[in-house]
């Protein structure tokens, strides 16, 4: 039997996913007390499920704190779970909040972000343990479904680093969720060329203007080299997720050319890769 505990920070996707494994076939409850857990697991044992899903987060309050009791119990008596926590980044997950006006749970009377901090250390524990982390902070909705496809139905090994490269434009501001910033103006700009202004970095004529020179080869080479010193120790150090921002003046030629560059380098290492132009349909 499969056994899956969803939890995470709330509006992270939570809801969305009970509803993504439901349709996959899984048994799902969600916001069980956590006293009934012990007697639930006990239940689907005895019955003819073998793929279940129990929502567990923040909305539990106080009895939250026992939860790591009830996990150590479920371990000793032999029974087999998986932990999959949902994250997001604070920044996306206010603008959720006041886009969908609803109240966060722990900040009924006060500020969303201060929420957010409190819950995020209430959930520590269950993030430290969580076998699979998917942070839906860049994801659409039909991406998150194909991810939880991709583990769940297909039962396929999940990429658990994700790296965001993302193109943008100075003159529209630096991205706030930007782990790293990278400014390409060095380099020569194709804006300057009557019959590549109106074109982008997706365009074959525009990448081979920017990566014909030796400045660029060499940034991407320089640029490839420190990535992979980076990540294993940002993954030693808990992250899940690094977002890269690659900048030019307007975000649509020298930056697009440079994040689609430095994907295909970092596509054979392992991480999953996703590739996002902010500014690219900007004037």
């Amino acid at each position: 039997m499969r056994f899956v505990i969803v939890t995470g920070m709330s509006g992270a996707g939570k809801s969305s996913v009970l509803k993504m494994l439901e349709d996959a076939g899984f048994f799902c409850v969600d916001n069980l007390p956590i006293k009934l857990v012990k007697k639930f697991v006990k239940l689907i044992m005895q019955g003819n499920n073998d793929k279940v899903a129990l929502g567990l987060d923040i909305r539990s309050g106080q009895s939250l704190d026992e939860l790591d009791a009830v996990l150590k119990d479920m371990k000793n008596i032999g029974f087999c779970y998986e932990i999959l926590f949902l994250d997001c980044s604070p920044e996306v997950l206010v603008k959720r909040y006041k886009e969908t006006r609803r109240i966060h749970p722990l900040s009924q009377s006060g500020r969303v972000d201060k929420g957010i901090e409190l819950e995020r250390e209430k959930l520590d524990f269950l993030r430290k343990k969580a076998d699979i982390i998917i942070d839906t902070s860049h994801l659409l909705i039909r991406e998150l479904k194909t991810q939880i496809d991709t583990i769940y139905v297909e039962d396929e090994d999940f990429k658990n680093f994700m790296v965001m490269i993302l193109s943008f434009g100075f003159k529209y501001g630096i991205p706030a969720d930007s782990d790293l910033v990278f400014d390409v103006r060095f380099l020569r700009n194709p804006f300057y060329i009557s019959e590549l202004k109106d074109k982008t970095g997706m365009d074959e004529t525009v990448s081979k203007f920017v990566m014909d020179s030796d400045a660029a080869m060499q940034f991407l080479n320089k640029l490839e080299d420190m990535l992979k010193f980076l990540i294993p120790h940002y993954i030693s150090e808990g992250k899940n997720q690094l977002v890269i921002g690659i900048g030019c003046t307007g975000g649509k030629h020298r930056s697009v050319t440079l994040t689609n560059e430095l994907a295909q380098r970092l596509a054979g290492l392992g991480y999953g890769i996703k590739t996002e132009h902010r500014d690219i349909e900007k004037d």
